[in-house]
């Protein structure tokens, strides 16, 4: 804690690869579903882009035919693995719990289902540190679009004038800055940093202790 007053009153979080380490086990997931719809992997770097995006909009991408059944492949593996490779990322506990010390409203505006992305914030403790999640199911649309991250904001009781996203995709930046709200971008994740770069974000953070210095 610094003791000056956080830049932002709200600050909303995406959940894959910046509050919860699943980058691997999505890699994985997405890879036993192509392998086992169309006996083919996929590169690692496309699937990684993927990411922080809703499943079934990215197997359309892939396979318009098949997008249907690489979903049901995919979540029947991924549910079965996810307590094996779901990692919690170190610092973040913390980082939370002084977010709302200090007077800060906290949310996620994920593309993830609402029954993994509460699976996936219990198994790394940090289901009670999180009081609105903002899941796939709760709009029609998803990022890049800002529609989750104006309804995430608005539980939180926040405004947009001082509100900030965070994530570590791509769509997570074009996501803030469509909603109007400060982007930062973290470097843990699935995102490259040129690219995450290239979005123009308020501030990348490259450790949890960085982004506290953001954000505290």
């Amino acid at each position: 804690m610094t003791g000056r007053e956080p830049p932002w009153g709200t600050v909303v979080f995406d959940l894959d690869g910046t509050l919860v380490d699943t980058i691997g086990l999505i890699v994985e997931s997405y890879q036993h579903a192509f392998r086992t719809v169309l006996g083919q992997e996929q590169a690692q770097e496309r699937i990684r882009a993927w990411i922080g995006q809703p499943l079934i909009r990215c197997f359309q991408e892939a396979s318009p035919k098949h997008a249907q059944e690489l979903f049901a492949a995919y979540t029947l593996w991924n549910e079965a693995n996810t307590e094996r490779l779901l990692r919690p990322y170190a610092g973040v506990d913390a980082l939370l719990r002084d977010l709302a010390e200090a007077g800060v409203g906290v949310g996620v505006a994920t593309s993830k289902r609402r029954e993994p992305a509460a699976w996936a914030l219990r198994l790394v403790g940090l289901s009670e540190l999180v009081p609105v999640v903002v899941a796939m199911e709760d709009t029609p649309v998803h990022k890049p679009d800002p529609t989750p991250l104006w309804l995430a904001l608005e539980r939180c009781g926040g405004r947009l004038g001082s509100a900030a996203y965070v994530g570590d995709a791509v769509v997570d930046l074009q996501a803030a800055r469509a909603a109007g709200m400060a982007g930062v971008g973290v470097l843990w994740g699935a995102g490259l940093e040129a690219d995450l770069a290239a979005q123009h974000p308020q501030a990348l953070a490259r450790t949890v202790n960085e982004l506290r210095a953001l954000l505290l």
